[in-house]
């Protein structure tokens, strides 16, 4: 077992993260919830502002969730994957916790997805704004 890396993001990282996300929010004018997942999509942190929406909740989950699970963000990236495959693009909204909108992003450090950072609470072109900010810190 001694030679067994498990490639994880930090509980400090994710603080740092959160932490930079809220700070584009308020730079932005807006009230965000924040979900970061490790690299099997398990929270490892989370954190609402005062008075984001509730339906943020659940989003900011999915994102990271999504994001994390192909090691794609949410948003255009996915969009543009599906977009010319009709199977493909109404399928995946069946998929179990997949999120379209933008504003997810894995995290990745050596070539390794870490884990994933979901922003909800406004257009999904500001909430990706957020989770760009939080990943610079990175």
């Amino acid at each position: 077992m001694e030679d067994f890396i498990k490639r994880s993001i930090s509980l400090s990282d994710a603080e740092r993260m959160v932490q930079a996300a809220i700070a584009k929010a308020k730079e932005l004018g807006m009230f965000i919830t924040i979900t970061i997942v490790d690299e099997s999509g398990i929270p490892k942190l989370y954190a609402r502002m005062d008075h984001a929406p509730l339906l943020a909740v659940d989003a900011s989950r999915k994102k990271a969730i999504t994001a994390v699970s192909y090691g794609l963000p949410t948003g255009e990236s996915w969009f543009n994957f599906i977009k010319d495959d009709p199977i493909l693009r109404e399928g995946v909204h069946d998929f179990h916790d997949f999120m379209l909108m933008g504003g997810g992003m894995p995290v990745v450090s050596d070539g390794h997805v870490i884990g994933a950072i979901g922003v909800s609470g406004g257009h999904y072109s500001k909430d990706q704004e957020c989770a760009l900010a939080a990943l610079d810190i990175l």
